[in-house]
């Protein structure tokens, strides 16, 4: 495909988007009816939808409409390149820029506008983030680093760096945590790594290894991922426990593919059922990474940013609410409950810490910690609980 052909399938796949259809199932669909596309072609119209979708408001104002089309121009612009030279209908390019677009386009407005957040949520952000906020939405409007866990059953950040060279990969150690990696060449060949492949390495970004890091694990600790979703933070707790960890989520299919990876990771991992719960308990330390907005992870998601509303998140304190209740059950009485977003947003973090604290008085905080995309990572938070009078 030529790059104008790659510009015009990145609009109508922007375009079924932009009427509802989630991001992966409208590229999904677009791959299948086009087998014509090479793995280049696929990889570089993936780009240009997510780079779009990050930038979604601001390039909006740069291309002049709220449209695939207006997106695609908006980004072109925005990344410098030639707008008359893609936009030609040549071939199968777009058809070329009018006049009348041209006219509609401009600078985005500073604030909310540029740091391409919406107009609800931008006060929100700005309680989250103070003066950096526009910064933080700018950086939120570029593709997220991709990093690494090195699995420390298998090996260590060292040793993982240097696998990975082995495979033509580079990558660096990250500040955030003891085990993380950023790599900067060769991303794209992660997956079909060596390392990767014998459970060397796992996908995670640091901020999410760094709240495992943070958690006061004790040898021969029962330890229960509540949330346990993928299993990210399943085999970061297993593999610095050196033991066993439990895991546990209300939709088990999201825990569909752990007992595979913890096989390749040499991770001790075993499933609880919701009904097992209460037989298995207690726990010393319950890890509750709750569902969230994900505000903190919104360059690799960027349709979830466009999708919330004040109601949806109304919602998700409640979900979060009654988990840390729930979860707080199942904890030994000198044991430990974390409490873990993804988000960067006041709402989802301290505001329900704060609030299950004054109802729950026999409980205290011991830690907070917080990542946000400054960190050069996801934005997440961690709040470390125990009852008042346990050390």
């Amino acid at each position: 495909m030529t790059p104008g052909a790659r510009v015009q399938a990145a609009i109508e796949i922007l375009d079924e988007i932009l009427e509802g259809k989630p991001a992966e199932q409208a590229l999904t669909t677009w791959a299948r009816r086009s087998r014509f596309a090479g793995s280049k072609d696929r990889a570089a119209i993936r780009d240009h939808v997510f780079d779009a979708l990050r930038g979604r408001r601001s390039l909006a104002a740069l291309g002049g409409a709220a449209t695939g089309r207006g997106l695609m121009i908006g980004l072109v612009r925005a990344q410098g390149g030639d707008v008359d030279g893609l936009f030609s209908g040549a071939g199968h390019a777009p058809e070329p820029v009018t006049e009348a677009e041209r006219a509609k386009a401009r600078d985005p407005a500073p604030g909310a506008e540029a740091a391409d957040i919406p107009d609800w949520l931008w006060p929100r952000f700005q309680a989250a983030l103070g003066a950096r906020a526009e910064e933080a939405g700018r950086i939120m409007q570029t593709r997220a680093p991709l990093h690494l866990r090195a699995n420390l059953l298998r090996t260590d950040r060292a040793g993982a760096s240097a696998a990975l060279a082995a495979d033509g990969i580079t990558a660096v150690a990250h500040p955030a945590c003891d085990t993380a990696l950023e790599v900067t060449e060769g991303a794209r060949q992660v997956a079909r790594s060596q390392a990767y492949l014998e459970g060397l390495v796992e996908l995670q970004d640091a901020a999410s290894q760094a709240i495992v890091a943070r958690l006061p694990l004790q040898p021969g600790a029962r330890v229960l991922d509540y949330c346990a979703g993928g299993g990210g933070k399943t085999l970061a707790l297993a593999a610095r426990m050196q033991s066993e960890v439990l895991a546990h989520d209300a939709a088990q299919q999201r825990m569909r593919d752990l007992p595979e990876r913890a096989a390749r990771a040499g991770a001790k991992v075993r499933l609880l059922a919701t009904e097992g719960l209460d037989r298995e308990a207690p726990f010393d330390l319950v890890l509750t990474d709750v569902p969230c907005s994900g505000s903190g992870s919104w360059r690799r998601a960027p349709d979830g940013k466009w999708a919330l509303t004040p109601e949806r998140l109304a919602e998700l304190g409640r979900i979060q609410r009654a988990i840390l209740q729930r979860a707080a059950e199942l904890v030994a009485a000198d044991g430990v409950l974390a409490y873990a977003t993804c988000s960067m947003l006041h709402e989802e973090n301290g505001d329900v810490v704060a609030d299950f604290l004054a109802e729950q008085t026999d409980w205290c905080l011991s830690e907070e910690a917080h990542w946000t995309v400054l960190d050069g990572t996801d934005g997440f938070f961690l709040a470390v609980l125990t009852r008042v009078g346990v050390k």
